[in-house]
């Protein structure tokens, strides 16, 4: 048999894999493609991948056989068992040094999992975020590699290479050891659960408050588009609010308000429960996709719980009442990527990941769902201090929340009066009310705490005292009935 000439490999050919297969063979590379039904490996190379430099294996023996040292290979089947059958499919045909790269949207436990049992048999393990959709796997996707740093300089080239660019950088870089990069898919997932559901709230707002027909809304998101929320939600949502049915109306309003959900957003909020990190916007994402698809129930209660109804002659001035609306959504996007990177913040320390944060905030500047003009900030805000210990300390997000506080307090205020559900708007104002008080009533909580379950409270350092020390856990016996032995230690 003549030397292997593919540069690397790929498992599972759906569209996402095909894609990424042609993207890479359009940038020189030969790529091995196999899938578990082997009719589809002939139907692609007949097809897509006819006069490509890819090659197609008939078995796991023949992609292997194929691949140049270290073997490169990428997964692209679902999320789960798949992932683990695949690998064990493989190991019998791998040698020591060769590198199996997940690309699915593994959970990260599961990456950390495969990453140290890999390491045990001398594989390098790396589990890769990777966003974008379609359109994104075949013209340049935003790429999230993490696992063993050794697997890095065999496959660096490659995945830059494929990667989407944003103004000449490629929206792919190192983000950190064993499952951290399938964990910064997570949490890009989250974050873009978050900004579609802010879109959705400014679009009821303006639909219900404003009573805007779908083609003005259309026309609010366009002139958005070429400002500070210029990304691609916004430019998508500008397209759907303008794509009308066979019929000349509107296609969204024939969409039921009923929404789906593949379980990433759930992840994060999960683990920022977890971690004890107040991600509130990307949770209240996820609970509002709860509530809608309570339909039915939901029909039931408005023919029974009474509200405002919504005046015609709401809205006086449109441009202030659009202004403001837009300052609410530019807020509160600032809200939601600053919980995002506290989140990521708090797992380098809790799981022991160096990550990289500049890098993060790149990967996520093109290519991926998220991407926007914003990233922009962020990443220089993460090169410009890559200790930073806030979005929100940062000079430009300053200058920014401070500006557009007005017409966020004001769109809040209108929605409430009017009886528009705002989510998370509402919970991302509550959070930078939050975190920008120096005193919050938690100290009456603990004393309850304490009251009832004799859970200990601490004192304040200008009230310590002989019976009061700074830094000790103390109960006190509130009612006199009670005894003077605590529960458990002090948590805040």
């Amino acid at each position: 048999m003549s030397a292997p000439t593919g540069d690397i490999g790929l498992i599972g050919l759906a569209v996402m894999g095909q894609n990424l297969i042609l993207n890479a063979a359009d940038h020189g590379y030969t790529v091995v493609a196999y899938n578990r039904t082997v009719a589809k490996v002939d139907h692609f190379m007949d097809n897509e991948a006819k006069g490509k430099s890819i090659i197609g294996a008939h078995s796991i023996q023949e992609l292997v056989d194929n691949l140049k040292r270290p073997r490169r290979i990428i997964l692209l089947v679902k999320a789960g068992a798949a992932v683990d059958a695949f690998i064990q499919q493989l190991l019998p045909y791998l040698e020591k040094g060769d590198i199996i790269i997940d690309g699915g949207n593994s959970h990260f436990p599961d990456s950390n999992r495969r990453f140290e049992e890999l390491k045990e048999q001398g594989i390098y393990f790396v589990g890769s975020g990777v966003s974008g959709g379609e359109e994104g796997a075949r013209y340049g996707p935003s790429l999230m590699p993490g696992g063993a740093e050794e697997a890095w300089p065999h496959i660096k080239e490659i995945f830059q290479a494929i990667s989407a660019k944003s103004d000449g950088e490629p929206c792919c870089d190192w983000v950190g050891p064993a499952g951290s990069g399938h964990y910064v898919k997570m949490v890009h997932n989250g974050i873009e659960y978050g900004d579609m559901q802010l879109i959705t709230e400014a679009y009821d707002i303006m639909k219900r408050v404003g009573h805007f027909t779908d083609k003005e809304i259309g026309d609010v998101f366009e002139k958005w588009n070429t400002g500070v929320l210029d990304s691609f939600l916004i430019e998508i949502t500008r397209d759907i609010l303008k794509y009308d049915d066979k019929d000349g109306t509107p296609l969204v309003e024939k969409i039921m308000d009923s929404a789906g959900q593949k379980g990433t957003g759930k992840w994060t909020a999960i683990n920022a429960l977890d971690l004890g990190m107040p991600v509130t916007l990307i949770g209240e994402a996820v609970f509002a996709r709860c509530l809608s698809s309570l339909k039915s129930e939901r029909i039931r209660a408005a023919g029974i719980l009474p509200g405002p109804e919504v005046a015609k002659d709401t809205v006086k001035d449109k441009q202030q009442f659009i202004d403001d609306l837009e300052q609410a959504l530019y807020a509160s996007k600032i809200i939601s990527y600053a919980q995002g990177f506290m989140l990521i913040r708090e797992a380098g320390k809790t799981y022991n990941w160096k990550l990289n944060n500049p890098a993060i905030a790149l990967m996520w500047r093109g290519g991926c769902i998220i991407r926007s003009v914003f990233l922009a900030e962020i990443t220089k805000a993460y090169r410009d201090d890559p200790e930073l210990e806030n979005l929100l300390f940062n000079k430009f997000f300053t200058d920014a929340i401070t500006k557009a506080q007005s017409g966020w307090r004001k769109t809040i205020a209108l929605a409430s009066t009017q009886g528009i559900p705002t989510p998370a708007f509402s919970t991302a104002l509550s959070f930078y009310d939050g975190y920008r008080s120096e005193r919050l009533p938690a100290n009456l909580l603990q004393a309850q705490r304490d009251y009832f379950g004799a859970h200990t409270f601490r004192i304040l350092p200008e009230h310590a005292s002989k019976e009061f020390p700074e830094g000790s856990d103390i109960h006190v016996n509130w009612t006199g009935r009670g005894g003077n032995i605590s529960a458990s230690t002090y948590q805040a």
